[in-house]
């Protein structure tokens, strides 16, 4: 019976993503469905909004107030 894993090849090594195969050798047919590509693509500023864009709070502090939290009352 055919059974599928999921694993990735790098640098001549296969490396499992999940599930391992539990036997100590088999027969493989290896399909590669996609390159995983090696750089990462940096964000850019957009340019056009410098200068425009207001920041109102962020992950450490909230936008509003605590005494305006309406599930706090």
């Amino acid at each position: 019976m055919l059974q599928s894993y999921e694993a990735t090849y790098e640098n001549g090594q296969i490396t499992w993503v999940s599930d391992r195969p539990s036997m100590k050798s088999a027969r493989l047919i290896v399909t590669v469905l996609e390159e995983i590509p090696t750089t990462t693509k940096r964000r850019v500023r957009p340019t056009h909004l410098a200068g425009q864009v207001k920041i109102l709070g962020d992950i450490v502090s909230p936008i509003v107030d605590e005494e305006d939290w309406e599930c706090l009352k």
